[in-house]
This record gives structure tokens, C-alpha cells and sequence, in this order.
């Protein structure tokens, strides 16, 4: 028997049966962990997305949002699931219409520290201010003599809800508006009205409206 002969008679090294089994196991877990992340981005969940422009206090109904089947992974926690909603639920923050509903962006009634008021802007209003735009609200104090002091920022940051423009003559490119304003800035506002200041209400830079 020649060397060669026996090279091929002595038994295949335990080493080697071991690093191939070693070998097929990790192409096997190579595959399955493949096949897991496929798998989970095609699992959907429902969850609710809103209906309309919902600004921070307003109270969350059934109407305002419906359910959509999202694949949202690990980030499910993180918006309102089908079984969340409930009575007393109000925005804390604006949802834009087509926004997934974030748990962040709702709370109870009695956690929300704002409060709607009506008032007129005494110059045009840009196109671009509707529901949901972010704006400051400026007041001129009304003089004795009926002129104005220098306008300062009343409210820095309030919320649109609601716009009618009077493009008329008589209206003077004039609009109402109602805005969501904090608790706090409520008094100040309610005397600039009474009080007959000029109010101009301005878009917030960087807003998203």
C-alpha cells in the first residue's frame, strides 16, 4: 500500500465534519433571520389616522378619525391602537388630516391648559394661515387721541382653528379667526379686545402652514 493510498484509508478528522455542520447552521440562521424581517415588515396593524385638521383642545370622536392597516414595527406603541380611543379624549397638539394619531398628541380634558377665543385681525391675513397654522397675535393699544402705541406681541403662540376672510371693500382685507391660545394669555387678550387695540395676527416663522 502506497502512501497516497493510505492518506485516502484514514478516517475523515472529527474537525472537519464539524465545521461543515457549523457551516449549513449558519446559512440556515442566516436565511431564517431573513425570512423573520420580511415576515414583520409585512405584518400590519390598524390604527388611527385623522380625518381633518384636529387642533390642541379639541375633543376626538369617532368622526374625526378612521382606521387604516399600517406596518408600523416596533413603533406600534407609539400611536392610538382601535382599542384607545375613548370618551374625554382631546388633541394636545395639531394633527394635521392624513397624520397617523401619536398616544403623544392626545390627553384627558382636564391636562390641556388652552382655551378658544374669537377675534378680528385688523390687517390682511396671509392665504397661506388656516386650520392648524401656528401664529402670534399682535396688539396696538389704542391711543386718546385714536392713534395707536406701537404694536407688541400679545400672544406668541396660538393655534388656528377657523378662518373667514371679508375680502370686501368695507371689510378692508380684514378676517376673523379663531385661535387656541394658552390659559394664561387669556387675560391679556380679552382686555386688548375690550379695549379696542389693533390685533394683527402673523404667521409663526417655521410653521408648517
Amino acid at each position: 500500500m502506497t502512501a497516497l493510498d493510505t492518506a485516502r484509508a484514514r478516517p475523515r478528522a472529527f474537525w472537519g465534519d464539524a465545521r461543515f455542520v457549523l457551516g449549513i447552521l449558519l446559512v440556515v440562521a442566516s436565511v431564517a433571520g431573513v425570512w423573520f424581517v420580511v415576515s414583520a415588515s409585512r405584518q400590519t396593524v390598524p390604527a388611527f389616522a385623522a380625518n381633518r385638521t384636529i387642533v390642541p383642545g379639541e375633543a376626538i370622536s369617532g368622526d374625526d378619525v378612521r382606521l387604516v392597516d399600517v406596518s408600523l414595527g416596533q413603533l406600534g406603541g407609539a400611536y392610538l391602537a382601535s382599542d384607545a380611543l375613548a370618551d374625554g379624549l382631546v388633541a394636545t397638539r395639531t394633527i394635521e388630516s392624513g397624520e397617523l394619531v401619536p398616544r403623544a398628541a392626545v390627553g384627558e380634558a382636564t391636562a390641556v391648559r388652552t382655551t378658544s377665543v374669537v377675534l378680528r385681525s385688523a390687517v390682511d391675513v396671509p392665504g397661506s394661515v388656516a386650520a392648524g397654522s401656528v401664529v402670534e397675535v399682535w396688539a396696538a393699544p389704542l391711543l386718546e387721541r385714536g392713534d395707536y402705541d406701537a404694536p407688541r406681541i400679545l400672544v406668541a403662540d396660538a393655534t388656528v382653528v377657523s378662518v373667514t376672510r371679508d375680502d370686501s371693500m368695507i371689510g378692508g382685507g380684514s378676517a376673523a379667526l379663531e385661535l387656541v391660545i394658552p390659559r394664561a394669555d387669556v387675560a391679556a387678550t380679552l382686555a386688548a379686545i375690550a379695549d379696542e387695540s389693533a390685533l394683527s395676527v402673523v404667521p409663526t416663522a417655521g410653521a408648517a402652514k
